[in-house]
């Protein structure tokens, strides 16, 4: 195109006719799409050399347009590859940012599954105490079950009710999205376009001109150049190519600060960018850490009240020891007291056995010491494990007379039986003491037992409050220290969502405006193009119309 506008400039449009870069351009004007059907019959006319070919400003006309087109074009293609090319970089730049973060939430995450797994060896560590609450959980379970059976019915009532909300729902947008609904909506909402042409003639390039400047200049912000451009279109000795220069320099100019807004969008756009990923990363922190806050406490609640189950446990078990030894201390009592009393039992029987004997069998009577009591009050203290007080002291007796000796020999006999019940009563008292005796070191065998099991209970249990008052202390700190960090990622968050605002107070008129400035930039550009075009006498297809026809009648 180039090569046959310098061709005809050159007046050597006969030689370039034959080349082969004229046969190109023809195959071109067939092939294109966009050009109107009368240039194209003008440049193809021309290209083969026919007498009925316009002139040669007409055909530069037609390709000065042409080429301003599909330089355009080219120019619109090649922006929109970069474009493409940018916005796969900044996405890829995302996904990096992004992966990042991951990595760095998945070796946060790992580090977290390690503690857990060391609290969990510390509350598999402490699964046998919460054994001993099983049956009361038994017992809440059971009341929990008839709970929830109120809780499924009023459940199947809610989900009755959303069901039927979503079959309406369901309705409604069949509804709206009918044809007919759709139709409607259409004649509701029409849209129509108009498209004018006017026949102009020479005289008119100006005013045309004049005009499409005009329509692009309504309602957007007027440039100081557009306004010389208007002055100079509307004075009557017009230098076309001063007025071209201004138009080439107001593009130039409004190029310039398309790219300006171009660069800033894209820094705009990076800020946010970064600074939404930061801010995505912090809220991330920050739910970690108040999850971290959430577990410490839960984990400072629960070793409180395994301390406060231990000292309840310590105080029971102490009372249980006094309580034991309190009763052993009685049954001890009780044995002490049993045993004096059968230990008295046996010496008045066997005092009275020895007794039966010095009547009944003298040869078996034992004499007591003669610097000892009398048989009298020895049986008297027997009986009372004391000195005998004087109602029960028996006094001397005097010996039966010489008859009554005779008469009581013929009962020496009869005085073996009640020897042989006082044997059996003796005998029956050592079983008993045997008892009470085996009893009471078995009593004491199982209290000492009993005391020593309570003693290393409670040193255990003293021991493990210790510890855990320890951990205690220990997660109350790493509490304080989730919550320094809390405060401290808040504090840089809500400084981040400041720099936001900022941003959006400094890219967001130019982000929210974008697009209509670049439209109306672009518009600008156009109409000053067109306007440029008019003024070259390109854009005549109905002027030309006139102009063939006065030639016609020229020739």
């Amino acid at each position: 195109m180039k090569k046959a506008e310098t061709a005809i400039k050159k007046g050597t449009s006969t030689e370039f006719i034959q080349t082969s870069v004229a046969q190109t351009l023809q195959k071109i004007v067939v092939d294109k799409q966009d050009i109107s059907d009368p240039d194209r019959r003008d440049l193809l006319a021309f290209l083969q050399d026919k007498e009925e070919a316009p002139s040669s400003d007409v055909i530069l006309g037609i390709m000065a347009t042409m080429l301003e087109e599909m330089t355009k074009a080219l120019a619109d293609a090649t922006a929109a590859e970069e474009t493409a090319i940018a916005e796969h970089e900044q996405l890829l730049a995302s996904k990096q940012k992004e992966l990042k973060s991951l990595q760095a939430a998945i070796e946060k995450k790992s580090a977290r599954e390690g503690e857990l797994g060391v609290k969990l060896v510390d509350m598999e560590n402490d699964l046998s105490d919460t054994k001993i609450s099983l049956e009361e959980n038994k017992k809440l379970l059971t009341d929990l079950d008839k709970m929830c059976d109120a809780k499924e019915a009023e459940y199947a009532q809610n989900k009755k009710l959303r069901a039927e909300e979503l079959a309406a729902l369901a309705d409604t947008i069949k509804i709206l999205n009918d044809d007919d609904a759709l139709e409607l909506f259409k004649k509701a909402m029409p849209g129509s376009s108009s498209f004018l042409q006017v026949k102009v003639d020479a005289a008119m390039l100006k005013a045309r001109a004049l005009q499409t400047i005009q329509k692009t200049m309504t309602g957007t912000k007027h440039h100081p150049k557009l306004d010389f451009i208007t002055l100079a279109l509307k004075g009557k000795k017009v230098s076309f190519e001063k007025i071209l220069k201004m138009i080439d320099d107001m593009v130039a100019t409004l190029k310039t600060e398309q790219v300006d807004d171009e660069k800033k969008k894209k820094y705009c756009e990076g800020e946010f960018d970064s600074t939404d990923d930061k801010k995505k990363a912090l809220e991330n922190s920050m739910a970690d850490e108040e999850t971290a806050m959430d577990d410490a406490k839960e984990s400072i609640s629960a070793v409180k009240e395994e301390i406060k189950t231990l000292q309840d446990g310590i105080k029971d078990l102490d009372k249980s020891v006094s309580d034991q030894t309190e009763q052993r201390k009685e049954e001890h009592e009780e044995f002490t007291e049993t045993m004096a009393s059968d230990t008295a039992a046996k010496e008045v029987l066997a005092f009275a056995k020895n007794r039966l004997n010095k009547f009944y069998n003298p040869s078996l009577y034992v004499p007591p010491p003669k610097e000892e009591l009398s048989e009298q009050d020895q049986m008297a203290k027997a009986i009372s494990g004391e000195e005998a007080p004087a109602f029960l002291q028996l006094g001397s007796a005097p010996p039966p007379p010489p008859a009554a000796v005779s008469a009581f020999k013929s009962k020496s006999k009869e005085s073996t039986g009640v020897i042989e019940m006082i044997d059996l009563l003796v005998s029956d008292l050592d079983k008993e003491m045997t008892q009470h005796e085996a009893e009471e070191k078995e009593g004491q065998s199982d209290y000492e037992a009993a005391m020593k099991d309570s003693a290393e209970k409670r040193k255990a249990d003293t021991q493990s409050i210790e510890e855990k008052e320890s951990a205690l202390a220990d997660l109350e700190g790493e509490l304080d220290g989730h919550k320094k960090q809390h405060l401290s990622i808040k504090n840089e968050y809500a400084a981040t969502l400041q720099y936001i605002h900022s941003l959006e107070s400094e890219c967001g008129f130019l982000l929210k405006y974008f697009d209509v400035r670049k439209e109306a930039r672009t518009a600008e550009i156009q109409a000053l193009e067109k306007a440029k075009q008019i003024l070259n006498g390109a854009d005549l297809s109905l002027a030309q119309t006139e102009i063939r026809r006065h030639l016609r009648r020229s020739h």
